[in-house]
């Protein structure tokens, strides 16, 4: 066996062991992110060609927070190819990396049947709660709640500690809860 067949081994075994049972989270959060099937694939491909590279260097701990950070580092680097303004801005967060790449994917008249669906069958009153929050706590929604991610993976994903994750999520939560009281919706199953 030769030296490279014994390296490509090496590698494939710890990537089908780390990163391909992740694909499915990995693709609902970049389909968060983008707002896009077709973006959303694209970023996972990234991710996953990137994660396959670096599998060498991967302690074995706390896979889903280590892809999730290339995958947030992919997207940082996808919109700033896209919009070479933001390579000079060394500040520019994944909110507003994510923010940008979203006006580009709304700008898009192409839309696929399949999401012009999905994104009209939201209720009316829960979209209109998110619509009224601000993007960072809109943000930890989707991620935890939506996602299922957990706050130490959402962390991850944002740059942020677990703290901030937690008090964005209950300031959201009680925002929404507000927001729905006051539309005359229901609460937790039951009228507001």
């Amino acid at each position: 066996m030769s030296n490279h067949e014994c390296d490509e081994r090496e590698l494939k075994e710890p990537f089908n062991h780390y990163v391909v049972p992740e694909i499915q989270v990995l693709y609902r959060v970049a389909r968060s992110i983008t707002r896009n099937a077709t973006n959303a694939e694209a970023l996972v491909q990234d991710t996953m060609l990137r994660a396959y590279r670096a599998i060498g260097r991967f302690d074995g701990q706390h896979p889903r927070a280590w892809l999730l950070t290339i995958m947030r580092n992919a997207q940082i680097d996808r919109v700033r190819r896209k919009r070479p303004e933001l390579m000079r801005d060394p500040d520019a967060t994944m909110h507003r990396v994510a923010s940008e790449d979203r006006v580009a994917s709304e700008d898009n008249d192409n839309a696929d049947p399949e999401e012009q669906v999905l994104d009209q069958g939201h209720d009316a009153a829960t979209e209109s709660a998110l619509e009224a929050l601000a993007k960072k706590f809109r943000t930890v929604i989707e991620l935890v709640d939506v996602q299922a991610l957990s706050y130490q993976e959402a962390a991850d994903v944002l740059g942020v500690p677990t703290s901030t994750i937690m008090s964005r999520l209950h300031r959201a939560r009680t925002r929404i809860r507000k927001h729905l009281e006051q539309y005359g919706g229901c609460v937790n199953g039951r009228p507001a």
